[in-house]
């Protein structure tokens, strides 16, 4: 069995220090000290395997965008395997995105701070163009087996998209995550169910 170099162990080290860190202090708050010291490693590591502050905030970004386009791709496949319905595919899409990695406080922490440093920053702002890209993509495909007509699905895609991001984001924000979580999800499977009975009410 091939051994794991030290160098992905670290930088997964340092990515999820970094993670924690953000979740402690905010994105403004964290600093090259910040995250070596949760990382028990010397600040010299960072700039070594980042270049810098900047890097590892990025890389932890994309770690967390990884995270969910691996989840979402294990739930594709699950899909095809099991010749799931286009209204089971978009539950799953809807599984991935509040999973228990995505809702933790760390991750959450971060997409919040995320999100709102990519209204200024534009590198994170194409990584956030990416991630809305890739899960209006999924839904629309989903979407156009469900509706005839082309526009309908878009705009379908749109809202669902919407609903998804917006219910997250309440949820982060609640007093009992937990609980707003699951409702979220419930309520963003209620939406596809809506749909579905759209579609049986034109095919009468």
């Amino acid at each position: 069995m091939p051994k794991v170099g030290i160098e992905p162990i670290r930088r997964k080290q340092l990515i999820e220090a970094t993670l924690k860190s953000i979740e402690d202090n905010g994105l403004q708050g964290t600093t090259i000290n910040t995250i070596s010291r949760l990382a028990g490693m010397s600040s010299g590591i960072i700039s070594h395997y980042f270049g810098g502050k900047q890097g590892v905030i990025e890389a932890a970004i994309r770690h967390m965008l990884e995270q969910l386009k691996d989840g979402l791709l294990v739930q594709l496949r699950e899909a095809r395997r099991q010749q799931v319905t286009p209204a089971e595919r978009l539950r799953m899409i809807v599984e991935t995105n509040f999973t228990g990695f995505q809702r933790s406080s760390s991750t959450a922490a971060t997409w919040l701070s995320f999100w709102a440093s990519a209204v200024h920053d534009p590198q994170l702002a194409r990584l956030q163009a990416v991630n809305a890209r890739r899960l209006h993509s999924n839904l629309l495909y989903s979407l156009r087996q469900m509706i005839n007509d082309p526009q309908s699905a878009e705009d379908a895609a749109a809202s669902m998209a919407a609903l998804i991001d917006g219910m997250w984001l309440r949820s982060v924000l609640s007093r009992d995550p937990e609980a707003a979580f699951a409702r979220a999800e419930r309520l963003c499977k209620d939406y596809i169910d809506i749909i579905v009975r759209g579609v049986n009410q034109e095919c009468v």
